[in-house]
């Protein structure tokens, strides 16, 4: 399962609920690829998925979440697209 993270640089807040989420999703997903994409960076691509708001979560080439989930929400979303139960 391969998870995007869109940020823009500069958010402190925004860098603690990565590695926290982070976490979450690696103890929820095998297998996990988490990549951390800079907007500014990958604007086309962002624009290619429908990211419109900051941060927001890809899973799968899919736009999952338009703000920042809570851990409880991505496990739920991580392990519903798995199959597995929670």
């Amino acid at each position: 399962m391969k998870i995007e993270v869109f940020y823009t640089p500069g958010c402190s807040e925004c860098s603690a609920a990565h590695a926290k989420l982070r976490t979450v999703a690696q103890e929820s997903v095998k297998d996990l690829e988490w990549r951390e994409l800079n907007v500014l960076d990958d604007l086309d691509y962002a624009v290619k998925l429908g990211v419109l708001t900051l941060p927001s979560i890809a899973v799968d080439g899919e736009l999952v979440f338009t703000s920042m989930p809570t851990a409880a929400q991505l496990r739920e979303a991580l392990v519903k697209r798995s199959g597995m139960s929670a």
